[in-house]
């Protein structure tokens, strides 16, 4: 009888393409997968994959193989993930992306309480600004915004993601609040400059009457990070739209005040996404039910909604 090891190194190399994307989705060096399949192509006695320098590609036998196990063996990880999940023992390394301010501030202090309730889970994070590749790159979960889903993910809504104008206290004394976007063409901005596109993005902000205005911000200073932005606000040098989430701190201590405060763009969610819930470890699907519950026991989607104009003050 083959081993789950032989059949799910020769599914994943299928499925990614390669030894090495396979190997970072199942927490493995490249060559141990490579023997995997090896061993099992000498157990079956047949050919699975053609090899060449830059890809793997499937045999006629190998395709039909795979079509073989692959639902198989999706059940067979689903049936191991729900026993773990029902002793309540997940265990394992917990590969997880987030973005680095947000990451830091909002799901980082999660992490002794979950693991206070699962200590054989070994977190490994990385905090970085981009959209993974969940399959290829092989994380078990990832938490953003304005995520584009790839097939066979899925993603869970945490909280809204609306961009709100604010500045200091200081830059708007003495200065008049807008009536609406428009006003903000008067004021100092400070932009978002795409990394790559070195373009200036735009959103329309809206109002509860369901208006729509483009801000013509003046790109008096651009940034590429959100924090960064954050900070040039805090310190008096203008007005900057931003997440509700990045700005969260600062309205909630006073050194930021909303400018236009009844109005709002909307890009999307921010989510926690991850591949198919039928494929789930437990260790997965009780991190995503334990950020889940937190952010509904924060009401973080309320505090993060642009659309309630006294975002910033708290009842709690």
């Amino acid at each position: 009888m083959e081993t789950l090891a032989n059949l799910e190194s020769f599914v994943r190399s299928a499925e990614t393409g390669g030894f090495s994307a396979a190997a970072r989705r199942l927490s493995l060096t490249p060559a141990a997968v490579s023997r995997n399949v090896a061993m099992l192509e000498r157990n079956l006695g047949i050919r699975l994959f053609q090899r060449s320098t830059r890809k793997l590609t499937l045999t006629e036998a190998g395709e039909r193989f795979l079509h073989a196990i692959r639902n198989n063996l999706d059940e067979l990880q689903a049936s191991i993930a729900s026993v773990a999940t029902d002793r309540g023992e997940p265990a394992g390394v917990l590969k997880v992306s987030m973005g680095i301010t947000f990451g830091v501030e909002y799901i980082l202090p999660l992490l002794p309480e979950f693991l206070k309730r699962y200590p054989r889970v070994r977190p490994d994070w990385q905090f970085e600004n981009r959209q993974v590749d969940l399959i290829a790159e092989g994380f078990d979960a990832a938490i953003g915004g304005g995520i584009d889903l790839a097939p066979g993910l899925v993603s869970r809504v945490l909280a809204p993601a609306h961009i709100i104008a604010v500045a200091s206290p200081s830059y708007m004394k003495g200065r008049t609040q807008p009536a609406d976007p428009s006003g903000l063409a008067a004021f100092d901005g400070i932009v978002m400059r795409s990394s790559k596109t070195r373009r200036v993005r735009e959103r329309p902000m809206r109002n509860a009457a369901g208006d729509e205005m483009t801000v013509p911000l003046k790109p008096t200073i651009a940034f590429d990070d959100p924090e960064a932005m954050c900070q040039a606000a805090v310190l008096g040098m203008g007005v900057t739209q931003i997440v509700v989430a990045h700005a969260l701190r600062h309205l909630e201590s006073g050194a930021l005040v909303r400018v236009v405060p009844q109005w709002y763009a909307d890009a999307g969610a921010i989510s926690i996404y991850y591949v198919s819930r039928t494929l789930m470890p437990a260790k997965t699907r009780l991190f995503v039910d334990f950020v889940a519950e937190a952010f509904r026991r924060q009401r973080f989607a309320e505090r993060f909604a642009g659309s309630i104009g006294q975002v910033g003050r708290r009842d709690d």
